[in-house]
């Protein structure tokens, strides 16, 4: 090989890289015009080979040294510059993109809040007028424990928040988790899912209030339940979304509603994952301390059920 030859027909190239990644390190890849990102690749991956080639011809170190300092800063600004880009996206969307998948499937999250409250109802109405059915829905160590020695179970968690914190949150996980994958049973399991939990927090209300618990009990509720039981709205909104698709397509292809409206539940997904490992760490380090005043408590939960509707209320600005 004529390294002189070699190296004149080469070095435009390299010299053009040099100036493109000036840009780029001094403005971001932004800069750059689309066809100069693209040019920009080309001329990494026609460097490296250079670089490959000097090294096996022993073309001299300062040349190979300044080619790999070239391939070097190029795999920097494409690969970080991709990364950042990610995580722009992912920003993008729990600031913006989240908000309005809510938004756009109000609708079935109305119908699986409608669900839990209509179970909570039932649950409540069943608990106060007929003894017999608390037993149905609940341990009987729990009654006891309410009922014949006026305790509540909370104290269970103090001692062991870390682990309590995460069990708390993988039980939340799972729960929501199962009424999203209940969309595949036409949504039946869904409503199963929702109704119950409904019927599960209307009899313990009955129970913590015939034995004068109802405050601290609630004020333990508050704080994460503020977060929890939204998430676990959205889910059933979610599950319900799958379901819609199956059931009802619209003008689309059956296979093509089910592509869609499973888009828009996996979205909801990503929203509701953050928020219960938020309500799991309030749940296992906040809502059971004893230390902390019950009015706080309450405070809390409304301000961060507050904070949860304003962010999910907002628009993107145009």
């Amino acid at each position: 090989m004529n390294v002189k030859r070699w190296i004149a027909r080469r070095e435009p190239n390299w010299k053009h890289l040099d100036a493109l990644l000036n840009r780029v390190e001094k403005r971001g890849l932004k800069s750059l015009k689309t066809e100069e990102i693209k040019h920009l690749a080309s001329l990494y991956r026609s460097v490296s080979a250079d670089l490959a080639r000097a090294r096996t011809n022993q073309v001299g170190n300062t040349l190979i040294q300044s080619l790999q300092s070239l391939t070097s800063r190029s795999y920097n600004q494409i690969y970080q510059g991709s990364r950042r880009q990610e995580w722009h996206k992912v920003v993008d969307f729990y600031r913006w993109g989240f908000p309005a998948v809510v938004q756009q499937t109000w609708g079935c999250i109305a119908i699986a809040t409608t669900i839990f409250v209509l179970g909570g109802l039932i649950g409540w109405w069943f608990s106060w007028h007929d003894p017999a059915f608390m037993p149905l829905i609940l341990p009987e160590s729990l009654i006891v424990q309410v009922r014949d020695r006026r305790e509540l179970w909370m104290g269970s968690i103090l001692g062991v928040e870390p682990i309590a914190s995460s069990s708390i949150m993988i039980n939340n996980l799972l729960v929501s988790f199962r009424a999203i994958a209940g969309g595949v049973t036409l949504g039946l399991f869904t409503v199963y899912v929702l109704f119950l939990n409904g019927v599960l927090i209307g009899t313990v209300s009955v129970l913590v209030g015939q034995n004068n618990l109802a405050y601290p009990f609630w004020a333990f509720v508050f704080p994460h339940g503020s977060l929890e039981l939204p998430a676990i709205f959205l889910a059933g909104g979610a599950g319900l979304l799958i379901a819609r698709g199956i059931l009802f397509p619209g003008p689309y292809r059956r296979g093509d509603a089910l592509k869609l409206n499973g888009l828009q539940a996996a979205q909801l997904v990503y929203g509701i994952v953050p928020l219960l490992v938020i309500a799991g760490v309030i749940e296992g380090f906040i809502s059971p301390n004893p230390a902390i005043p019950n009015l706080f408590k309450y405070l809390m939960g409304t301000g961060l059920f507050v904070l949860l509707v304003q962010y999910c209320s907002q628009q993107k600005p145009q």
